[in-house]
């Protein structure tokens, strides 16, 4: 018996009794005392209510009686969760040995003919990222910057951090309240505001060396970080109008934070209102390339003269 199916059914000989031993779960299920050990652990660890009892007799019991739900899936729920794992595949997610565990214990759980219907489906699905040549229901093997799920468990205690990045082969430490961590272009990034020199940086995750809670007797409070960072917004110096094409465009890209307001009810006109760094090439690189990619569909209101000029440069170097 696998040990998922083994997980499952000694779940559901322990709802069936109001008391059980370690002993018994060896006998009943012909595994070792630390097999059987390992295995109520790890049902523990699921959200089943267990209370140990101590003495000679002592064994396991259900707390206030509680009877752990019987989970059924619908064939679309089935198909909704696994469709998700597929299309999430080579996203460098963290979690991905959870995300294979949790896949692992769904199939336990279902029949053979959705774990049929879900075999069709990997055969005959594709998305970006997967390698038609060998796709595999279970293969979440491109793990994520092993920083990364640290950083996690770190933030959802404390935005407070003190981050180690290399750069140039040097390592260097800032003192940062966490904005937002996101993913942008297949790299995880960290928005942060700097608390020594008091302005926002953004820290590639793939940068990390280390990540620790900050110190609390050097801190800002979130009110006087935010007060700071409002004077710094930038003013806008990017203005467009954006016809039903463009819009079209924009949906199926654009930069995590430009964004777009319709002007009217049907959604198909919009404004876009931004700022470009014009001091940072690499940015009005990759914005003249992205309003390329708009279309022709747009008009300007406003633009700075440099993303001005890099599009005229670009048109007239393809021009035939």
């Amino acid at each position: 018996m696998k040990k998922v199916e083994r997980i499952n059914t000694i779940m559901r000989y322990i709802n069936n009794r109001a008391h059980f031993t370690i002993t018994e779960i060896m006998q009943e299920f012909n595994i070792s005392r630390s097999t059987a050990i390992r295995d109520i652990r790890e049902i523990e660890a699921m959200g089943m209510p267990l209370v140990a009892e101590v003495g000679r007799d002592g064994g396991y019991f259900v707390m206030n009686n509680s009877v752990l739900p019987t989970v059924r899936f619908t064939d679309n729920e089935i198909k909704a969760l696994f469709i998700a794992f597929m299309a999430t595949r080579n996203q460098q997610l963290p979690y991905l040995k959870s995300r294979q565990s949790l896949a692992e214990k769904l199939l336990g759980l279902i029949s053979e003919n959705q774990q049929d219907a879900l075999v069709l489906l990997n055969q005959i699905l594709l998305f970006e990222g997967t390698n038609p040549h060998n796709p595999d229901l279970l293969d979440l093997s491109d793990l994520p910057h092993p920083m990364l799920e640290k950083l996690i468990q770190l933030l959802l205690l404390d935005r407070y951090l003190l981050v180690s990045i290399e750069e140039e082969k040097i390592i260097k430490s800032y003192p940062i309240y966490l904005l937002h961590l996101y993913r942008e272009k297949s790299f995880w990034l960290i928005e942060g505001f700097d608390l020594n020199e008091e302005k926002r940086r953004i820290i590639p995750v793939d940068n990390l060396t280390n990540v620790d809670p900050y110190s609390i007797k050097q801190r800002l409070s979130e009110k006087r970080i935010l007060e700071r960072l409002s004077k710094q917004d930038e003013e806008i110096n990017l203005v467009l109008e954006l016809g039903p094409k463009a819009i079209a465009q924009f949906k199926k890209y654009h930069p995590l934070k430009v964004s777009i307001s319709y002007t009217n009810p049907y959604q198909t006109t919009a404004v876009l209102k931004t700022f470009i760094n014009v001091i940072n090439a690499e940015e009005i690189a990759e914005i003249t390339n992205w309003l390329l990619f708009l279309g022709g569909d747009i008009k300007v209101r406003e633009m700075p003269d440099e993303v001005l000029n890099g599009i005229r440069e670009r048109l007239i170097l393809f021009s035939p």
